[in-house]
């Protein structure tokens, strides 16, 4: 960062789209840190001071005014924040003897670039007299100050954090991934400091991510928590991500310190959805409760599907079994495909039978027939056995696959479904995730009682059975897609 400061740029509360300020701030331990920087020859951005004064916020007991509720920032990569918060807390580890600091990332990279940015920072003029030793040993790192103080960096992904006690500021960078293990693993370890701090800061998560930590944060500084710092970075939801305009609203070190060059080049190679996440602060609608943006939704809804491709059909069935679901997907050569429901009826009226004679008369002109192993509808596998139909049975890294394939396809407009139908609807709109395994799969949950997935999951398993299976049965040019009758 440049030592000289702009007093053209904005400061936080011009800069920041979303601020929650704690209630009964009397002073901030933020003086104290500019005077030290400024005689390093560090000057910071006003919105950089606006950071570090919430940060350092002090009611009138002494304690830090966010010490119950946590710092949360949603800011944007290329905005220096390592600089910003480091910063703050070398400084803070050099006027505070014995200070003992935690600097997790979920990533081992991410958790490298960092401590590497941090050696550059103490190796600086004026401070490099008060580092003791910078250590690196088995993936943990750690910067030591001459007055006891220290800075330990690691990777949450490689279990670093556990163990630790009476830390004194915990940092979760990349807080869009933080578990919820891991902050469990991790907040206690400072319970036993006088005056903790602890700051969650990261990028809006995908879907994907585990980021319901995050979210939780960013809806307490939304519903203006009283006890917690909330900063988000962001553009218009509805901005045009190569507007330069929209680059500013989001980052306020665009374009004196991020150049536009520096934009152009994510933009390229993020693609513009990470781009609206990672450079433009964009949260997804409801990001913290839906699986299925509802926006892709809709612009996936179609009257039509186009002609040809083959079919496969999935069965489900709700954990109280009131209800049988078959799925369609209509899969076709150039990558794409269409979902639909075939025949959903209720099992009091219609019993469990009636799937048999339905998927039995279509089984010559299937791909596939598909029944995850943990669903209800695993009863139905022997009577389709026994007439003649090869079905399908997933496990957990098939859901996984399946889920995250129907996400990807919704997300590259490469996947359709029949506009209207309430049920596959109401289902895309209710589903969150739910994770499976410890390598990022998921798959898809209820957010309340009252929804029922079971639909998405037949539609789901449908287009796995179709992009997945060999089978091309038949030797018309055109298979019909069944419609709900």
């Amino acid at each position: 960062m440049a030592s000289k400061t702009n007093p053209s740029t904005p400061r936080l509360s011009e800069a920041a789209r979303v601020l929650n300020i704690p209630e009964g701030i009397t002073s901030s331990g933020f003086g104290r840190v500019r005077r030290v920087a400024e005689r390093l020859d560090i000057h910071f951005d006003r919105w950089q001071e606006g950071i570090g004064t919430l940060m350092l916020a002090k009611r009138a007991d002494g304690g830090y005014a966010s010490s119950v509720g946590g710092i949360g920032m949603s800011i944007c990569r290329q905005t220096g924040k390592t600089f910003t918060v480091g910063t703050i807390i070398v400084i803070e580890c050099l006027t505070h003897p014995g200070l003992k600091v935690i600097w997790t990332a979920h990533r081992t990279r991410t958790s490298a670039e960092t401590f590497k940015s941090m050696q550059a920072l103490v190796k600086r003029p004026g401070l490099a007299r008060h580092c003791k030793a910078i250590r690196q040993t088995n993936g943990q790192e750690e910067i030591a100050f001459a007055n006891g103080s220290r800075i330990l960096f690691g990777a949450r992904e490689q279990g670093f954090g556990r163990g630790f006690a009476a830390v004194d500021v915990i940092i979760f960078d990349e807080a869009q991934i933080l578990t919820e293990k891991a902050l469990e693993d991790m907040i206690p370890t400072a319970n036993a400091a006088k005056n903790p701090l602890i700051i969650h800061m990261g990028t809006p998560p995908r879907p994907v991510d585990p980021g319901e930590v995050f979210a939780e944060r960013r809806t307490a500084g939304l519903n203006h928590d009283p006890d917690s710092v909330w900063i988000e970075f962001g553009a218009d939801r509805d901005c045009d991500t190569a507007d330069p305009d929209a680059w500013a609203q989001a980052n306020p070190s665009y374009p004196h310190r991020t150049k536009p060059t520096a934009m152009l080049r994510m933009l390229k190679n993020l693609g513009e959805d990470s781009f609206r996440r990672e450079a433009l602060g964009i949260w997804d609608q409801d990001s913290e409760h839906a699986a299925i943006d509802p926006e892709l939704w809709a612009q996936a809804a179609t009257v039509e599907r186009k002609p040809g491709g083959w079919t496969a059909m999935a069965v489900d069935m709700p954990p109280h079994r009131g209800w049988i679901t078959i799925g369609a997907c209509q899969a076709y050569a150039d990558g794409t495909a269409h979902i639909d429901i075939a025949a959903l009826k209720g099992v009091r009226r219609h019993g469990t039978g009636w799937p048999i004679a339905y998927l039995a008369e279509r089984w010559p002109r299937l791909a596939a027939v598909v029944i995850d192993a943990q669903s209800p509808a695993t009863v139905l596998i022997p009577p389709l056995k026994a007439a003649g139909i090869d079905v399908t049975v997933t496990g957990a890294s098939d859901m996984g696959k399946a889920c995250g394939r129907m996400l990807d396809m919704l997300q590259y407009h490469e996947l359709t479904h029949k506009a209207g139908r309430q049920p596959l609807d109401q289902a895309a709109a209710g589903a969150n995730i739910r994770r499976i395994g410890t390598g990022g799969a998921f798959g898809w949950n209820k957010l309340g009682s009252d929804v029922d997935i079971s639909p998405l999951v037949a539609t789901t398993l449908a287009l796995h059975g179709a992009v997945t299976s060999t089978r091309r049965p038949g030797d018309e040019p055109e298979q019909r897609m069944i419609e709900l009758p």
